[in-house]
């Protein structure tokens, strides 16, 4: 997989900020989406609380690691998609968590056997797909390219 590529994708995706925010679901996140968890030292910061370039990186650096770990746990044969295939679930993985990607159960199905239409068809039949259209049309758009 293009991981720069990847990347790429979710600071379009994600946006990027130098400060602690609220998610559109009201979590605590900063640079590119990163959710602040208890571990990390942003913990309990209020929200417009400055953070560096270095962190964002560094957090950024680490989530994509942790995203590609939970790729590979929810998709046993992930290494071996096609890497437009890689890239849409890495972008919904680092979007949704496991989670939330684990109860899509028939995507998952879909994306077991090569079915990438099928695949498309469930990810616009989620709650996911309305609560962010434009990064759901656009990753459903190019499932549906995927040959």
């Amino acid at each position: 997989m293009n991981i720069d590529k990847l990347k790429e994708d979710l600071f379009i995706d994600e946006g990027c900020k130098y400060e602690i925010y609220m998610d559109h679901l009201g979590y605590p996140t900063f640079g590119i989406g990163h959710l602040i968890l208890v571990d990390d030292v942003e913990y309990g910061q209020p929200v417009g609380t400055p953070v560096s370039e270095d962190r964002v990186n560094e957090c950024f650096a680490s989530d994509i690691i942790v995203v590609l770990e939970e790729c590979e746990t929810l998709f046993p044969s992930f290494e071996v998609l096609p890497d437009e295939v890689q890239l849409i679930i890495a972008n919904m993985m680092f979007n949704m968590g496991r989670p939330r990607l684990s109860k899509f159960k028939k995507f998952i199905a879909a994306v077991a056997i090569s079915n990438w239409q099928e695949a498309a068809n469930q990810m616009v039949d989620s709650r996911w797909y309305n609560q962010v259209p434009n990064r759901a049309e656009r990753l459903v758009t190019r499932m549906k390219q995927v040959q």
